[in-house]
């Protein structure tokens, strides 16, 4: 059962909402920059080839960056960089669907000025945008965005989210970096592995090229609500008794 806050329309103008938003940006333009032109980077010294070596440059990128950002972010927005997250998180309560929009917006934002920024810095080269390998349907694409966009969600919930994590604190940025360098590896060859609306959307607003854009919204947008609505039901226990001992009572 989803737990849905609207929040009120004053809280736009709070100062830790607004702090938050801006740091969305931020953290969207520094993720997106890093993660796009090492898939640019890549694409150049392999002569445009899809090769090992550039499919593990991009996810290797990705794995360091999102650690990093969600690191820096995480005490002032949470670090979403991504619409689909903030979307799982609405699921189960933990953002207002205000902020939500709000941070959506500045995911989209940063994305673009930095997609546009390495257009401009590299002289016209096309930022590569994710579409379906050949051989892959649209629906196929969708599926495979759900499970990789269900996997990250999953693990943010059970490494970040969850107050009974049983994990070292700081890690859990770590571990989610970890699962998005992991899920290139499995589907970049197929859908491009976006797991990440905004992601997609910044290389698309620069290139132009809207080929399969929308699967790269529904794919991770049904992922990150079902692993929310998931999580947030089944495996968050609000509450703790402690369990009963041989030696009670004495």
């Amino acid at each position: 059962m989803a737990k849905i806050a609207l929040g009120n329309h004053s809280e736009a103008a709070q100062p830790d909402c607004v702090r938050a938003v801006l740091a969305e940006v931020v953290l969207t333009f520094l993720f997106v920059f890093a993660g796009v032109g090492a898939a640019m980077a890549a694409g150049k010294m392999s002569g445009g080839g899809d090769t090992i070596m550039a499919l593990s440059a991009v996810a290797i990128a990705h794995t360091l960056v999102v650690a990093v950002m969600i690191s820096a972010g995480l005490h002032i927005s949470g670090g979403h960089l991504n619409p689909a997250v903030t979307l799982g998180l609405a699921v189960g309560g933990h953002i207002t669907l205000i902020r939500s929009v709000l941070y959506i917006l500045a995911q989209l934002l940063g994305s673009s000025v930095a997609c546009l920024l390495l257009k401009y810095l590299t002289g016209g080269l096309e930022t590569p945008v994710h579409t379906l390998a050949a051989g892959m349907g649209s629906f196929q694409g969708v599926i495979m965005e759900i499970v990789l966009t269900f996997s990250l969600l999953f693990t943010v919930y059970a490494t970040i989210v969850d107050p009974k994590k049983g994990i070292i604190a700081g890690l859990g940025p770590l571990l989610v970096g970890l699962v998005v360098g992991a899920n290139i590896f499995a589907g970049g060859p197929f859908s491009g592995a976006s797991m990440n609306p905004a992601r997609s959307f910044g290389p698309a607003l620069a290139a132009g090229d809207w080929s399969d854009h929308w699967v790269y919204w529904v794919g991770p947008i049904i992922g990150g609500g079902l692993a929310g609505l998931v999580y947030e039901n089944i495996f968050i226990v609000s509450t703790h008794a402690p369990l009963a001992r041989d030696d009670e009572g004495f």
